[in-house]
């Protein structure tokens, strides 16, 4: 590392200033997996500044200087050193101190800043290290800390901690302070679509929207009707590379298709968000009739009332319609005003009540004695 300099006391003892010019960004930021993951070195300074907020570090930046305290960490990797943690700062900086490259990736609102500003940023203090020497900083920074990425990114790391560098589930949990399973639930995920993937059931290129909204395939895992139809082991789930069992991996390409649709097959996904479509298909897939009517291409809402039957839906109803009548009832001394419409209403009401209790009593005498009791 050349014209390297002991860093200033208020910087950690083992940083160094590097030159601004020999620092390059990590094309394996987790974060840059969200943006398709681009490999040249201008483009990944583009999607920094448009998809993640460099601008708020380089106005502190401009307004206060760079903190040596807050180092960068580099890697020796093919010949030059690549910053593994703090590219956004990297970012910040390389746009402050050269007026064409803020034009070139639109960033023409940052300030401008003095010559003596500039040459104070010509320099960075950084400290050499390698990746697996500061994967729990890193992971604790950016998985269960201050700084989280999104949880696809998240996933992608602690599976490159645990299967790369050998390092146990819980290990990382206890080193980064998940005490919430959060590890085993992202790598359960990643595992299972890398499963999807390499078996070709399910392609992230071919979803329908631009977006991988990777938290619906890793919050779905959790429910026992998800867990039910891909055969999941609560057991032995976690800690493996194949948590689907073969035999169930057309269902796990079904299941990517609900969440994600196809280009190709011109679908679109039938879970549009979390809250409450995760928890409607993971009650369809309890039933039989459900799934099979989301097979064929039903809607979600539509299958779901399948899978309950007759039977399910009409106590909902009526216990919907008791509701609906004491909540009317509460609302009459001061929301009725002796409207002929509303009593006509009540009046059909009381018909169609008579009729439903009628056929309900027909039903019941026809139904032997031993069972009228329940």
């Amino acid at each position: 590392m050349k014209n390297a300099t002991p860093r200033t006391k208020t910087a950690p003892a083992d940083a160094q200033d590097v030159p601004l010019g020999e620092l390059f960004f990590d094309s394996k930021n987790p974060r840059l997996v969200e943006a398709d993951q681009p490999q040249n070195q201008k483009e990944i300074l583009r999607v920094l500044w448009r998809e993640f907020a460099v601008d708020e570090i380089a106005l502190s930046i401009a307004a206060n200087g760079y903190f040596p305290y807050e180092p960068l960490f580099a890697a020796k990797e093919d010949g030059r050193l690549v910053v593994v943690e703090g590219n956004r700062r990297l970012a910040a900086v390389r746009l402050l101190v050269d007026a064409d490259l803020r034009k070139d990736v639109g960033a023409t609102d940052l300030p401008s800043i003095s010559a003596a500003a500039k040459k104070a940023l010509a320099t960075l203090p950084v400290v050499t290290c390698s990746r697996s020497e500061i994967w729990q900083y890193v992971g604790f920074k950016h998985v269960n800390g201050p700084q989280q990425w999104q949880s696809y990114s998240k996933a992608r790391y602690i599976a490159w901690v645990h299967n790369d560098l050998r390092v146990p589930l819980d290990e990382i949990a206890q080193q980064i302070g998940d005490q919430h399973s959060t590890v085993n639930r992202l790598y359960r995920a990643r595992m299972v679509l890398e499963q999807a993937e390499k078996a070709g059931v399910f392609s992230r290129e071919d979803r329908s929207k631009r977006h991988f909204s990777f938290s619906h395939l890793y919050t779905g895992l959790d429910y026992p009707g998800v867990q039910k139809f891909l055969g999941l082991s609560k057991e032995k789930s976690f800690d493996t590379r194949s948590p689907v069992p073969g035999s169930k991996l057309q269902n796990l390409g079904e299941f990517c298709e609900w969440l994600y649709g196809s280009k190709n097959k011109q679908k679109k996904p039938v879970v549009e968000s979390q809250n409450p479509d995760l928890r409607i298909l993971h009650e369809v897939l309890l039933s039989k009739d459900g799934t099979a009517a989301l097979r064929k291409g039903l809607p979600l809402s539509v299958a779901r009332d399948i899978g309950k039957g007759d039977e399910q839906l009409f106590r909902e109803a009526l216990i919907a319609a008791k509701q609906s009548l004491q909540e009317a009832r509460g609302k009459l001394l001061t929301g009725y005003e002796g409207e002929v419409d509303l009593l006509r209403t009540a009046q059909e009401i009381v018909n169609l009540a008579d009729s439903i209790h009628g056929e309900m009593t027909k039903v019941r005498s026809k139904r032997p004695k031993r069972q009228r009791n329940n």
